[in-house]
């Protein structure tokens, strides 16, 4: 790389990277717009929590499903997507201290998703959508609506190429030498799933508008099993953006370890190559798929993806746990969880997100993802249940933990409203956590996905709801109300510090002024040699163990407990 490229580089004073000025530049585009989807996101969740909770039942059925296709949209693809190109042009180029190849592609591919964003949500304002966010024909939305979804995959597939790109020629260049850094791998896995999920999504949207403007016929059936190498292998990409940040969070804000990379990254290989099979467990019920497609897409291969999240799931925490260690906090088992920075939001952020994901989002996940079991479960609220804590919980809450440490590094901002930030992950955490039960215990009592009415009030037949719904309702709505706090508080915190915080400097580090992370503040180092780093490794991570322990009995008890419903269903035994 030429020394006129690296004199326009800025030098980070906490981690020591160099940071090309366009890439730097990217990641704040991307990133703000995100905070506005989220918003917008929100919003729409506020309106849907106050109208499924039958006791106040706030919408009508029509802006109830106008609703219902906004926050979708927002949250599951415009929100995440956006957030995780920022993602891409942090881990390559800023991460490998590269610089970023072609920048006019990066803003053509934002200026594509932009306009597909507005457009999108354009159509929804305009009630030319309520089609929902899988959009299942025969329910057909303005041309423009389709055109829009196109127009913003075609930009993100773009960054993600550039990141291939930025990979390569940064390679070839000499900025980093050997193997990349494993949150750079575990951008490059999320980017190689993007590319997956990306092509579905133009496999199935193209004929989609041909068929929104007459010429096409469109089969139902084809539609759902390609939409859900789109719609669900989406959040795939989420999982693996996430783990990336988890690894990163770990080393910011406690020193973490990585344990083994060859295992993680064989972890993130698994997810490659199986992680999208899962697509499948939406069309369990459907008639057109055989029963032989159906075991082999829920079974087997697929548990290979669920490997992947339980080595992530053990040895980012054993990596936070010999982190603790290393800096001194060897009293006992649990002395280095007691003594973690749980005031810092970035640590906080990342452990809730760790626990929400793994234990309630991943026991869920694996149960009803199993094909008999599913029939207990498919198109009830156990399903949202499940991803409001996996997406949102996990993926979401992740992604609001690292941006407590994007502000400060590349806003160069400090937090605002500091105080509160350090909150705002508990509350949406929690808030998040409580709703996500409250969901699926309703879905256990039999009350529908998405319909307008749990009661069915105007149903031609008489439907019993159980007693226990309606306490559950209030579970689910104060649980929700607390989580759309949550995000409100994230957004406000978000929104001032970079259009009104105070700069990072010198002498604010120095100091120890308000607003700035433990980990800006003093950046955790890593010890690998010596007697005492020795003796920590020997010792392993005993507390990790037992929290793992304690997930896997927790997860054999309510898979046995879905088979014993499933049996008093099916009348056996």
């Amino acid at each position: 790389m030429s020394a006129s490229i690296l004199e326009k580089f800025r030098v980070c004073g906490v981690t020591g990277l160099k940071v090309d000025p366009k890439a730097e530049t990217l990641i704040k585009m991307n990133a703000v717009v995100a905070v506005v989807c989220f918003l917008i996101g929100v919003s729409a969740a506020i309106g849907l929590v106050l109208t499924r909770w039958e006791a106040v039942h706030a919408l009508d059925a029509m802006m109830y499903y106008r609703f219902l296709t906004l926050h979708g949209l927002n949250m599951l693809i415009f929100f995440i997507i956006f957030f995780e190109m920022a993602v891409l042009y942090f881990a390559a180029p800023v991460l490998i201290n590269g610089r970023l190849p072609a920048p006019f592609v990066g803003w053509i591919a934002f200026a594509l998703m932009v306009i597909g964003a507005i457009m999108v949500d354009t159509m929804v304002f305009q009630g030319k959508a309520d089609v929902l966010f899988t959009s299942y024909p025969p329910l057909k939305a303005d041309p423009l609506y389709y055109l829009g979804i196109i127009l913003f995959a075609v930009g993100a597939l773009t960054v993600v190429l550039h990141f291939f790109g930025s990979l390569i020629i940064n390679k070839r260049e000499g900025s980093y030498t050997g193997g990349m850094p494993l949150v750079t791998f575990g951008a490059l896995t999320a980017a190689i799933i993007a590319v997956i999920t990306l092509l579905h999504g133009a496999l199935i949207y193209i004929p989609t508008f041909l068929w929104s403007i007459g010429l096409l016929e469109m089969d139902a059936q084809v539609y759902r099993l390609i939409f859900w190498g789109l719609g669900h292998s989406s959040q795939q990409i989420n999982v693996a953006a996430m783990v990336a940040i988890w690894y990163f969070l770990a080393a910011i804000t406690v020193g973490g370890v990585v344990l083994n990379e060859k295992i993680s990254r064989t972890a993130f290989v698994l997810y490659i190559l199986f992680i999208s099979m899962a697509s499948a467990h939406h069309l369990l019920v459907d008639p057109g798929m055989g029963a032989a497609w159906k075991v082999w897409n829920t079974s087997y291969a697929m548990y290979l993806a669920v490997l992947a999240s339980m080595i992530h799931g053990f040895t980012v925490p054993a990596g936070i746990e010999l982190g603790q260690r290393l800096r001194g906090y060897v009293n006992g088992t649990f002395d280095w969880l007691r003594r973690a920075p749980w005031s810092d939001p970035g640590f906080s952020g990342l452990v809730l997100s760790v626990i929400i994901f793994g234990f309630f989002g991943g026991i869920t996940g694996v149960t009803i993802g199993t094909e008999q079991i599913n029939i207990i479960a498919h198109n009830t609220l156990r399903i949202p249940g499940h991803f409001h804590v996996t997406v949102v919980g996990g993926t979401a809450l992740a992604f609001m933990a690292v941006t407590y440490y994007v502000l400060p590094l590349i806003f160069q901002r400090r937090v605002a409203f500091w105080g509160m930030a350090k909150l705002q992950p508990y509350v949406f955490g929690i808030g998040i956590t409580i709703m996500g039960i409250g969901m699926s215990f309703l879905g256990s009592f039999g009350i529908p996905r998405r319909h307008w009415d749990s009661t069915f009030a105007n149903a031609p037949f008489p439907v019993e709801v159980h007693p226990a719904v309606n306490l559950l309702q209030a579970v689910f709505g104060i649980g929700g109300l607390m989580a759309a706090v949550g995000g409100l508080m994230f957004v406000a915190i978000a929104v001032v510090s970079v259009f009104f915080g105070k700069r990072v400097t010198k002498e604010a580090i120095e100091s120890g002024a308000s607003g700035l992370p433990p980990g800006v503040l003093k950046l955790p180092a890593q010890t690998h040699s010596g007697v005492a780093v020795r003796k920590v490794h020997d010792a392993g991570a005993p507390g990790t163990m037992i929290l793992v322990f304690i997930f896997l009995a927790c997860f054999v008890v309510y898979y046995f407990v879905n088979w014993k419903v499933l049996s008093f269903l099916w009348k056996i035994g």
